[in-house]
């Protein structure tokens, strides 16, 4: 059974940080570019950041560059997201994918979700 499993998030103070993990399993991901998206209430899903297959490029969007660091550990299928000077806006789910075909930036080029993660950043 093919799973993305994303978990780290929580409720932080503005300012704070969180790592988020995304662990496959029943699929491999050391082969493919991973990205990072959220989704907030009544939002689209909108791209947040990716890696390539061994991790060696990195793509964020504006709002997070300088804050937020995407990495891999592909002897443990596992993508991370270290996310620190948390802001407000910052609030909602966060999804791992894995793209398998496209654009980085945009959800159908991705084969494979995680359930999400809620990240609340509190003011």
């Amino acid at each position: 059974q093919v799973q993305l499993v994303e978990s780290g998030g929580g409720l932080v103070q503005a300012g704070g940080s969180l790592r988020l993990s995304c662990a496959a399993s029943g699929v491999t991901i050391s082969s493919y570019s991973m990205g990072w998206f959220r989704q907030a209430p009544g939002k689209e899903r909108h791209f947040v950041a990716a890696i390539s297959w061994n991790g060696g490029s990195t793509y964020y969007a504006d709002s997070v560059k300088g804050r937020f660091t995407i990495y891999r550990d592909n002897a443990k299928n596992t993508v991370y997201l270290r996310m620190n000077s948390l802001k407000p806006e910052d609030t909602a789910v966060y999804y791992c994918g894995r793209q398998n075909t496209g654009n980085m930036y945009f959800v159908p080029s991705y084969d494979y979700w995680g359930q999400g993660t809620q990240v609340t950043v509190a003011s």
